[in-house]
């Protein structure tokens, strides 16, 4: 397929450091992209809460909600972490992170431990547990995310991450909290 026939968004992406700044006025999108880009955000809704919906099927296999296995797969990657911290890299209050690490917490999931840089403000971590559970949940979507197909290109998935990417920077204001 060529780059015309996946249409104008599918161009060959830009690295990660070069994301577009906010628009000036001479720089607009056209119309017609404008409205591209509106049919993505009409599938991103869909797709999150399928996904979503998916996660809580399985949930059962390691107890995991939604909220816990966000929060494990944040520390599964960048712990340890602040609820805070959490929050905020994934636009979500802090009093909903905080009840998502007091869930997994009491199930031995994560532990709290001293915050060198903050004495009120403790770093949350993995425990061997938790790891365990994040792990088995993340290979087993993985696992679902391989049966999608092989007629996607990596350069049509990272187009897609630049784009989505893109769009979340449109709407990096937005207060949380």
């Amino acid at each position: 397929m060529s780059a015309t026939e996946r249409g104008p968004l599918a161009e060959d992406p830009l690295p990660e450091d070069s994301l577009p700044e906010d628009p000036g006025p001479d720089d607009s999108l056209t119309e017609d992209l404008a409205d591209r880009l509106a049919e993505v955000f009409d599938l991103v809704g869909p797709l999150y809460r399928r996904a979503h919906r998916k996660v809580e099927q399985d949930a059962p296999i390691e107890g995991l909600s939604v909220g816990v296995r966000a929060v494990l797969n944040m520390l599964r990657e960048h712990e340890p972490m602040t609820v805070p911290q959490m929050g905020r890299a994934q636009a979500l209050s802090r009093q909903f992170v905080q009840r998502m690490v007091n869930d997994a917490a009491a199930r031995g999931l994560v532990e709290s431990v001293p915050n060198p840089a903050h004495k009120r403000s403790v770093l949350i971590r993995l425990t061997a547990e938790g790891r365990a559970a994040i792990t088995a949940v993340i290979d087993r979507e993985r696992a679902v995310l391989r049966r999608i197909g092989g007629d996607l290109t990596e350069a049509e998935i990272a187009a897609c991450v630049r784009v989505l990417s893109s769009l979340l920077c449109l709407v990096d204001d937005v207060e949380v909290d």
